[in-house]
């Protein structure tokens, strides 16, 4: 049996534009996705720090860096300066999701990866 498991998660980044008029997902910075091996059009869930929110939408690389930016109906979910967590997930079976071990990116306030 095949199940979902938490591959990839960026944690506590800072929204920096919510964009209601674009086609719809969430916009990154290209140095957040490859710090925390998320890839472009892959599913994610964004949970919303400051006021519950949970939803999903696909990933499309931003051009700035530290951007995070809510497109469409996701900018419904969260404005400026809200912290979100942004968790990607991989389908494996159960033996091997013992001993896998996610990428957890904790990002500073400026959405740069901590080191």
């Amino acid at each position: 049996m095949l199940i979902h498991v938490c591959r990839a998660k960026i944690h506590r980044a800072r929204v920096t534009e919510a964009n209601l008029n674009y086609e719809g997902s969430i916009s990154i910075g290209p140095e957040l996705l490859e710090a925390s091996g998320i890839q472009p059009f892959e599913r994610v869930q964004v949970v919303n720090v400051n006021n519950g929110a949970r939803f999903e939408t696909y990933v499309i690389e931003g051009k700035r860096t530290g951007e995070v930016c809510l497109n469409g109906p996701a900018a419904r979910q969260g404005q400026v300066d809200d912290l979100v967590i942004i968790i990607a997930y991989g389908m494996m079976d159960q033996e091997e999701a013992r001993s896998f071990k996610p990428k957890m990116l904790h990002v500073d306030q400026d959405n740069r990866p901590r080191t």
